[in-house]
C-alpha cells in the first residue's frame, strides 16, 4: 500500500459473552475499495461487522478510520465518523415513511445542503422506481425486498465514507438479489469503499476489488477473486477440499 488505509482492523479481538468469535483479525481496506470478507457461516463474519460498527465491544486489538482509533466508541459515535452498517434482516425505521427513512439517512452527511440532501432522495428513487411508488408508505408494512432495498437505498442518501454490508441478498428472490447488487455495482462505480459479506459468492467475488476468506475467527487467505479462485481457495474454505 502506498497511502494508509481509509479503514485498519488490527488483531482484533470480540465476541459474545465468554464466548471469543473473533482471533486476531487483521484486514485494511483503500479508500474507494470494495473487499468482500467470505467463508462459510460460523467463522465471524457478522461479528465483525458488528464490531466494527461499535455493536460489540473490542476485547483486544483495533480498529481505524483515516489513521483514527474508532475502537472502544459507541455506534453513535462510530455512524457519525462515517461508518454505515447494513445488516442482514433490513435495517429500516418501520414507523418512518420511505421518503422519511431516506431523509433521515441524508442528514448524516453533516457537509450536505438541504438542496443536496433532496437531489440525494430523489436519485434513490430514480434507481429505485419501486421505492417512488411507495414513497409516502410506512417502511415496517414494506415487503422483505422493499426493505432491503430502502435500507441499501439510504446508503446512496448518507454517502458514508465506508459502508459495511452484511448479507443484503439474506432470503430474497434471485431477481431482487439482482436488483441490489446492480445498485452495489454502482456505488462501487461512485468511489464508494464497502466492506461486503455475502452467501453469493458469484455476486461478491464480481464487485470486490480484494476478498480475505475467514477461517475460525482470523483471515485464512487474501488476494483479488481471480487469484483466490484460481488457488483453489473456496473449495478449501467451504468445502473442506
Amino acid at each position: 500500500m502506498n497511502a494508509r488505509p481509509l479503514l485498519e482492523v488490527d488483531e482484533l479481538h470480540s465476541g459474545y459473552g465468554r464466548v471469543e468469535v473473533l482471533r486476531g483479525l487483521s484486514l485494511h481496506v483503500a479508500e474507494g475499495e470494495v473487499v468482500a470478507v467470505l467463508g462459510p457461516n460460523g467463522v465471524g463474519k457478522t461479528t465483525m461487522l458488528s464490531t466494527i460498527a461499535g455493536l460489540l465491544p473490542v476485547r483486544s486489538g483495533s480498529i481505524r478510520l483515516h489513521g483514527r482509533r474508532i475502537s472502544g466508541r459507541i455506534p453513535y459515535d462510530i455512524a457519525r465518523a462515517g461508518v454505515l452498517l447494513v445488516p442482514e434482516g433490513r435495517g429500516v425505521f418501520p414507523g418512518l415513511t420511505v421518503a422519511e427513512n431516506l431523509d433521515v439517512a441524508a442528514r448524516a452527511d453533516r457537509r450536505a445542503t438541504a438542496a443536496e440532501r433532496a437531489d440525494r432522495v430523489d436519485a434513490v428513487v430514480e434507481r429505485f422506481p419501486r421505492l417512488g411508488e411507495r414513497r409516502d408508505q410506512l417502511a415496517g408494512t414494506l415487503s422483505g425486498g422493499e426493505q432491503q432495498m430502502l435500507a441499501l437505498s439510504r446508503a446512496f442518501a448518507a454517502r458514508p465514507r465506508v459502508l459495511l454490508l452484511d448479507e443484503i441478498s439474506m432470503g430474497l428472490a434471485p431477481i431482487l438479489v439482482e436488483q441490489l447488487f446492480e445498485a452495489v455495482a454502482d456505488l462501487r462505480a461512485a468511489g464508494q469503499t464497502i466492506v461486503l459479506v455475502e452467501q453469493y459468492l458469484t455476486y461478491a467475488l464480481a464487485n470486490a476489488d480484494r476478498a480475505y476468506v475467514m477461517h475460525r475467527g482470523r483471515v485464512q487467505a487474501e488476494g483479488t477473486p481471480a487469484a483466490l479462485v484460481d488457488a483453489g481457495v473456496f473449495d478449501d474454505a467451504y468445502l473442506g477440499a
